[in-house]
Formats: structure tokens, sequence, C-alpha cells
């Protein structure tokens, strides 16, 4: 269909200069310099505000290209609206947005720019202190997205409730939640922990796969199109979940009315730092009394990998003005006050590693001691695996969290059966 276009505009183009006489090439490169660059970005409040005062910056200088922005459009998802676009020849040249999975779709279907054979990529890395970030969201050796922030996902205590039964510090491993639930078992006042986030695939992020990243040390659950999770590190998670379940210390359907944490009716819960601004308004009483802790593992480890909730930009193949699109997100990114700013507006932390050691940051983390606590996770804090199937890979992994909560199911034989799932599913 885009062929057909493309030939019948250049026939159209041909047969205009035949009858004017007059040579385009001048008339054509003034019109692509006017040309805007289009940019698609997070139908978020405070991201479409962020990225207003970059545009508006940016404009200011003559002789940039100027950029348009506007919320992706509405879709039961982002992902959607954008293939949506790609279908009908309407997508933009920049959008932010993505993360590896998605842009793992749009590469096998030849849609996305590589980034690092741009000029001044490595600069751009190196300026932004993502040497230690950028190889996870690598696809095929190449880097097709440049990521923008990263939510580690992370335990949220009450702190309150845990001097209540005894507890001076945030437990870290399986054997301290053990003894924390039997204490508040015993004093029969409701769950101790919300384990898993909820039933839908996506939502493994936020419980079985970070606790994976956490007891493995950053190991991936997917490598060379095999699933790599049915091994001691994940029967050890299964377990620990299991247990937790088939105790009854957890529920796997709080209802979304009432926020389980905040009413007291769990004393800890995985979060990322997007809650903060909601409780600030919702529950600012009880965020006084949070405190921050790392994913739970068997031994206590002090720093453990998490997941990292996290989304980049990219650049469309069929952009007409690629070289004008990365010098526009050079100029934002190469400048650590914008990433304040994203900081600020946000509440999301920018991805980089020196958030803990640059004076920029560093003030503001003095001031938001919570938001602080989160960040530290950042350099730890993994993207999911870089994978076409996500959804089809998390269903799985849903269906074998239920297997062990509702049938109590033997960890070991259900992991291996859902890696076999996987496993027949990359194959194909």
């Amino acid at each position: 269909m885009r062929v057909v276009k493309l030939a019948k505009l250049t026939a159209c183009v041909l047969f205009a200069f035949c009858i004017s006489g007059c040579g385009p090439d001048d008339k054509k490169s003034a019109e692509t310099a006017k040309t805007p660059i289009k940019m698609w970005v997070a139908p978020n409040e405070n991201e479409e505000a962020f990225w207003n005062t970059m545009v508006k910056e940016w404009n200011k200088d003559p002789a940039h290209t100027p950029v348009e922005f506007t919320p992706i459009p509405a879709a039961s998802s982002s992902e959607e609206a954008i293939m949506n676009a790609l279908a009908s020849g309407t997508e933009p040249d920049i959008s932010s947005n993505i993360f590896i999975g998605f842009a793992s779709q749009l590469v096998e279907i030849g849609q996305l720019e590589d980034l690092s054979k741009m000029s001044g990529f490595n600069e751009l890395v190196n300026n932004r202190q993502m040497g230690k970030i950028i190889p996870a969201w690598q696809l095929n050796g190449e880097q097709h997205v440049l990521p923008i922030y990263i939510n580690p996902i992370v335990w949220w205590w009450r702190g309150d409730l845990l001097k209540q039964y005894g507890f001076d510090h945030v437990p870290t491993r399986y054997d301290e939640l053990y003894q924390l639930a039997e204490r508040r078992a015993a004093d029969n006042n409701g769950y101790v922990i919300q384990m898993t986030a909820g039933k839908n695939w996506w939502e493994r992020w936020f419980d079985f796969i970070p606790l994976y990243y956490a007891q493995n040390g950053g190991k991936p659950y997917l490598a060379g199109h095999q699933a790599t999770f049915a091994d001691p590190a994940g029967q050890a998670v299964l377990t620990f979940m299991g247990k937790v379940f088939n105790s009854k210390w957890s529920s796997y359907d709080f209802t979304a009315a009432d926020d389980p944490l905040a009413t007291g009716q769990v004393l800890a819960s995985a979060r990322g730092p997007w809650d903060i601004a909601r409780y600030h308004k919702q529950y600012p009483e009880i965020l006084k009394t949070l405190q921050i802790g790392p994913m739970l593992t068997e031994k206590g480890d002090a720093h453990p990998y998490t997941f990292g909730d996290s989304k980049g930009v990219v650049i469309f193949s069929s952009s007409k003005r690629k070289a004008q699109a990365w010098a526009f997100i050079q100029w934002v990114f190469n400048n650590a006050e914008h990433d304040r700013s994203w900081l600020e507006l946000t509440g999301m932390p920018p991805a980089r590693s020196d958030l803990m050691s640059n004076p920029l940051f560093v003030n503001y983390f003095e001031k938001n001691p919570l938001e602080k606590a989160i960040a530290s996770y950042v350099d730890v804090a993994l993207p999911p695996a870089a994978t076409t199937q996500t959804t089809e890979i998390q269903r799985s992994m849903t269906q074998m969290l239920e297997q062990v909560i509702f049938n109590h199911a033997d960890p070991a034989a259900t992991l291996d059966k859902s890696a076999q799932e996987i496993n027949t599913l990359l194959a194909k």
C-alpha cells in the first residue's frame, strides 16, 4: 500500500517538474528544512510537561529543525496506537514510551533505527553515565532504544507496623518474612505482604520477575531463545511465594478499591516511585511511615538486582529527518540539567548511574529521602527480556503461579512445565 502511494506521489512530482521546467532541488531542500520533526510522547500529564519545556527551548533556536510533539493517540495501549500508525503510514519521527519487548517487535519488522550507528552515540552514553545500563537494552547487538528512565521495583514497608511486631529494620530474607508473618498471624491482624500484583500478564514484572532477578544475581530469565528460570533460583522463589500463599499470609486478589498497604491490611507491597505522588495526595500521613527495602532473597543480599519498569525513545526507520531527530535527542539527554528537570516533574529516576554522586541529583535527593532510597537501586534495576513474545511468556508464568497458589503444585515441576511451554513458543 505504501509503495503504491509512493509511486503515485513520485509520478505527480515528475509531472509537475516536466510542465514547470524548474529544478526542484533547492525548493525541496528548503521545504524539508521547514518540515518539523514529529514526536509522540507518553499520554501522561507530567511527561507531557517535561517535553513541552524541552520542545519550546529547542525551537527557540532558528538553526534547529523545529519539533512538534503530541501524546500517543488514544488506543487500548501505546503499542496498539503505534502499530496502527505504522500500518497506515502515519507514524512520527520519534516516539518515547517504548519498552524493550515492544522494541523487539518493531526491530523484527524493520521499523527502528540503530542509534549506535548515529554520530555522537558513544559520547552521549558516556556523558549521561549510561555505560553500565545500556548493554541490557541491546537487541541483536544493536542499540535501537535509548532508555529515558528506570523505575526500580522495591518493597515498600509500613515502618510503624513493623515496630509493632518487634522489627526495627525491614526484612531482607525469606525466613525473616516468615517470622514476621507468624507474629502477625498470631495477632490475627490479617495478611503480612502483597506478594503478587494481580492476575494480568504484565503484573509478573512486579512479583516473580524481580524476585527471580534478586535471587539469581541479575541473570536473565530468557537466554538464547530458552527459558532459564527453571533453575535453583527459580525454585527458591516459587517455593517462597507458595509458602506465603499456602500459609494464608497473602491474597492473590486484593480489591482495587482499597490500597492494602495504606489501609494496613499488609505490611509490605512491591511498588515503583510513581506511587509516591499518589500517596502525597491521598495518604500523606502513611507516607511518613514508609521504609524502602530490597527484593527479598534467601540469604538477604544487601543490594540485590530487581526489575526496572523502564521506557526509552526511538527513531523510526521511515523518518525523513533522522539526523535532525537524533540531534534533538542528543540535545535533550546530553544535558544533566534536563534529567534533573525530568526527575522533578515526573518523579521517575533518569536512566543514568550517577544519581547518587552527581551534585545535581544529590541535592534533589537530600530533600526527597524516599525517592533517594528507591533511586539507589537504579544501577541494579534490569529491563524485561528482549522478546517479541512477552505477553505469551508472562501468561505462562501467571498460570505457573496459579498452579502453586491454588493447586499446591510442586514448584520444581511447575517451573519445568512453564519453561517447556515457553521453549516451544520461542522455537516457532
